[in-house]
């Protein structure tokens, strides 16, 4: 199936009605340079102090769709943190991933207009600055792995499905399988762990801190975002986390995924799902274990 296909089939699946009762729309959060939409969704009792998860939609979605996918209220309503489901209206829905204002930090890009979303929270709601983490499937995981490299300084950690490195898309004149020039989404764009890293620590030169924790899925059968790319983001991360691959776990967490470890585990982790397309399915509880939620 030719990529513009599959894309067809994929947005029309994920543009089908959902009810948005459960989500409160915030309007005059902060500076919005790209005209984000955000949502959160408000647990029934908030903690003292919550944390906080971005939930990042995929190419031709919405946060609203994306509440429905994903299904983390439940663990919300337990734990009392609090998820912001944004949308992106521009390029079928698509989130930046190439261009230079969303690849650098405060650069007036998608990743700035998130970061400002994630402030906001932590203001009004005395969120915990110390637990916010980012997620997403598809383009929502492109944009976890540049959330997390751009703004490292605000999360925690990131763990999400089907997508690239961060800086993989840079220089494509466009972000969704119709405007891109497919060289990363084919997996063609290889580096070695340390060119990755070197392009992440160009994006925030004056950083010097720990950059976040990482887990990562993708599928062996994905023809819309090869699996190629899943091994350059954990070159990627392994080399900013200054962690090495020590072992691959079978039928993990369950048959036919492939966990493989880095490090002890804490840090970075990456999951092979045979015979899976695009995307690999959310798996909210184990998102929760990650971000340390559960």
């Amino acid at each position: 199936m030719r990529p513009s296909t599959l894309f067809g089939s994929l947005a029309a699946l994920l543009l089908s009605p959902v009810s948005d009762a459960a989500l409160t729309t915030v309007t005059n959060w902060g500076s919005n340079p790209t005209n984000l939409e955000m949502q959160i969704y408000l647990p029934k009792k908030l903690a003292a102090k919550p944390a906080v998860v971005v939930a990042l939609h995929g190419c031709g979605g919405s946060g609203q769709q994306y509440y429905q996918q994903a299904n983390y209220g439940s663990y919300a309503d337990d734990k009392g943190f609090i998820v912001i489901y944004p949308s992106s209206k521009n390029d079928s829905n698509c989130w930046d991933v190439s261009f230079p204002r969303t690849l650098t930090h405060d650069g007036g890009g998608d990743s700035e207009g998130l970061s400002n979303m994630v402030s906001y929270l932590v203001q009004k709601y005395n969120a915990d600055p110390a637990k916010v983490y980012a997620t997403g499937s598809s383009s929502g995981c492109m944009m976890t792995n540049i959330l997390l490299a751009v703004y490292p300084d605000v999360f925690s950690a990131g763990s999400c499905y089907s997508g690239v490195a961060a800086g993989c898309f840079a220089g494509s004149p466009g972000n969704s399988p119709t405007t891109s020039n497919r060289t990363c989404a084919n997996g063609d764009v290889n580096k070695s762990g340390a060119e990755w890293a070197a392009q992440v620590h160009a994006m925030y030169p004056s950083y010097k801190g720990a950059y976040p924790r990482m887990q990562t899925f993708h599928g062996t059968a994905d023809t819309l975002v090869y699996p190629q790319n899943l091994f350059e983001q954990l070159k990627e991360w392994s080399a900013l986390l200054d962690v090495s691959w020590t072992r691959n776990n079978t039928n993990t967490p369950s048959s036919g995924y492939t966990q493989m470890v880095y490090g002890d585990g804490t840090k970075l982790v990456g999951y092979l799902a045979q015979g899976v397309g695009h995307t690999v399915p959310v798996h909210p509880q184990m998102d929760m274990k990650w971000f340390g939620l559960l």
